[in-house]
């Protein structure tokens, strides 16, 4: 047999992926589960979207490879985007790369910037991917508390009191995932003095912007952000697209060089049709993000009442497509928990533990699931 690389060693199958493939299992043995785990849109893009790739196809040129840096209007509309909503000023020439959904700029950003042996800085709770990505390029996770305490916001003071003089990348979410929380201009003030003293590039993963927050921040928008930070964003949550595989990464010409080294070895372009769909979701009017919110919001309702029913409390003031719950006082593993309800409720909850282990004594409910769906599981208990 064929050895693996020992970089496999490192890492394990992604949570989702594994328990996911159980809850199939289940289904196929006639189980009812319903799946409140994973943070994939049930709804579909706007009829505009559709219609825009629909048309692209018969497009000169549109079955052949196209630009590693993606079509100019599709950089052009994501640079408005950014005006428009964040007050974000990007050039679309090179302050722009499109890439094939957000997950794919966390390795290539990964591969871009970090040796084997520098550390990562890392949110615990956080995104699982952060943690397996570093160690696949061979780098050293380094993870910093958040705490509901604190508001889900790393003690900066606290930190900066460790050895950092090996830390190359730091890793943000905000709005953040699992929790939800935010972050204000004033703390975005703080992380990029933090970064510019220590020499860190920041990375700001974004996605979660729009889907109940009424107010969309970016770190781009802090004077001097450009320097020492990159933002990640994704049409995945915002316009439904999360199979489209539609990203982007902005920040300066010369981390975007850099990263675009690594994009042009590993991909030959993003599907005309997709882009130009993209183009046609950026555009969308206030109405989208209305009637977006308006679904989200009835859903997290009915889902605070399941959260309760389950003797948890959750934080009201959190945004995006997920509740974030504490577990009753005494219930000792999240995991267990969820188990239990799986096996005896057929639902399928998120257990924080793989979020890291801060994330003990939590749950995720997303909220990609529909209202009579929720009832259903409501009416359960």
């Amino acid at each position: 047999m064929i050895q693996t690389a020992d970089r496999l060693k490192t890492v394990q199958e992604y949570y989702f992926s594994k328990k996911l493939r159980e809850v199939r299992g289940l289904m196929a043995k006639g189980r009812p589960i319903i799946n409140m785990g994973i943070g994939s849109p049930d709804l579909a893009p706007s009829e505009n979207v559709i219609t825009a790739i629909q048309n692209a196809v018969t497009d000169n040129g549109a079955h052949q490879y196209q630009s590693y840096q993606g079509l100019p209007e599709l950089r052009e509309a994501i640079s408005e985007f950014y005006n428009a909503k964040f007050g974000v000023t990007a050039d679309p020439a090179n302050e722009i790369l499109p890439l094939m959904g957000s997950k794919e700029g966390i390795m290539h950003i990964s591969m871009a910037f970090l040796n084997e042996g520098d550390e990562v800085l890392i949110p615990n709770p956080g995104y699982p991917t952060y943690t397996a990505v570093s160690k696949l390029v061979g780098a050293v996770p380094q993870y910093y508390d958040l705490v509901a305490d604190n508001g889900w916001f790393p003690d900066l003071e606290e930190l900066e009191k460790e050895d950092l003089s090996k830390v190359k990348i730091m890793w943000l979410s905000y709005p953040h995932m699992p929790t939800g929380a935010t972050a204000t201009k004033l703390q975005f003030e703080k992380l990029i003095a933090f970064a510019q003293r220590n020499n860190i590039l920041l990375i700001n993963d974004n996605p979660y912007s729009f889907v109940l927050n009424d107010n969309p921040t970016s770190i781009l928008s802090i004077d001097g952000a450009k320097e020492v930070a990159l933002e990640l964003n994704s049409l995945s949550k915002t316009f439904n697209m999360a199979g489209w595989r539609v990203g982007m990464v902005l920040g300066s010409e010369e981390n975007l060089n850099s990263i675009l080294k690594v994009k042009t070895n590993m991909d030959s372009g993003m599907f005309y049709g997709i882009q130009k769909g993209a183009i046609a979701a950026l555009g969308s009017s206030q109405e989208w993000f209305d009637n977006l919110n308006s679904v989200y919001s009835r859903r997290r309702e009915l889902m605070l009442r399941l959260v309760k029913k389950l003797g948890c409390t959750s934080d009201a003031t959190a945004v995006g497509m997920f509740v974030w719950a504490k577990l009753p006082y005494g219930v000792p593993s999240a995991e267990e928990f969820i188990d239990n309800i799986l096996y005896d409720k057929d639902i399928f909850i998120t257990p924080g533990t793989i979020f890291g282990s801060n994330g003990e004594g939590y749950i995720r409910f997303s909220l990609c699931v529909t209202e009579e769906k929720i009832q259903e599981a409501i009416d359960r208990f």
